[in-house]
């Protein structure tokens, strides 16, 4: 019984503790900012790209002058293209805290990170833009969506739920995917049993996961229902989102092909 106390008693400091900065930081210059992206880009069409193996600098390059999503070790491909993404977000800690340096090297307009990132781990992103992210299981039903960016957003086992969920904040109404290939060799599925599939290749460069066994093992089954929970939440309020990827596993999706949405 005293321990149950004590350890209540931790939580409520640490929840107590967690609103009191969360109120400076989003009363601040940072939910300042935030609130600037409300819509900002109405009506719009955007690309969400993942960082899996059909991505290609053609491709890429084609998306100059488009608005662009990327995530994480993106800039692995920059010495091969002079596009940048619009809106760069990291989220996943491991993969932070073995690319800091890197991270904070990027020269990117706009870098988003979940603010526990700084609050929990202390690790400081230069001129990130902090986010609320709330993390809950959902093992036995689909993750919550949010069209509020600036209240919070909900952790869906893949950075790119994240950024659908800040493309709908900013009032996009047509979503694309490229490189969201949607499979590795070694995954786990939602009962953590590890999967190994020798004919799926990881990443769009082989070096960019030489560190995997200091890395978080991808969850496909949780990120395959974040992405059922973005389309429901996108095909009831008049939202589309279409997988430009070529080739690849994600079939949740309506496929397109992305040289007919670029016009080529």
């Amino acid at each position: 019984m005293i321990d149950k106390i004590k350890n209540k008693l931790i939580e409520y400091r640490y929840i107590t503790g967690l609103n009191k900065k969360r109120s400076k930081l989003y009363n601040g210059e940072n939910g300042d900012i935030l609130k600037l992206f409300k819509d900002k880009y109405k009506g719009q069409r955007c690309f969400i790209i993942g960082n899996g193996p059909s991505l290609n600098i053609d491709d890429l390059d084609k998306l100059k002058g488009e608005i662009t999503f990327a995530f994480n070790r993106i800039y692995y491909i920059f010495n091969k293209t002079d596009w940048r993404p619009s809106f760069y977000f990291t989220e996943d800690i491991k993969i932070i805290k073995q690319s800091l340096d890197e991270i904070n090297n990027l020269n990117l307009d706009y870098i988003f990170t979940p603010d526990i990132i700084n609050f929990d781990y202390n690790m400081k992103i230069k001129n990130a833009i902090y986010f609320k992210q709330v993390m809950e299981e959902f093992k036995d039903t689909l993750p919550q969506f949010s069209d509020e960016f600036f209240e919070q957003s909900y952790w869906g086992g893949t950075v790119a739920y994240t950024a659908m969920q800040m493309a709908v904040y900013m009032g996009f109404k047509e979503i694309y995917l490229i490189g969201v290939d949607h499979s590795f060799r070694v995954a786990q599925d939602s009962n953590g049993n590890v999967i190994v599939d020798n004919s799926a290749k990881d990443y769009f460069c082989d070096n960019y996961n030489l560190d995997k066994d200091e890395l978080y093992i991808p969850n496909l089954d949780n990120s395959t229902k974040a992405y059922m929970a973005a389309r429901k939440y996108c095909d009831e309020h008049n939202v589309a989102i279409y997988n430009a990827t070529r080739g690849g596993k994600l079939e949740v999706f309506e496929r397109v092909n992305f040289d007919d949405i670029v016009g080529v």
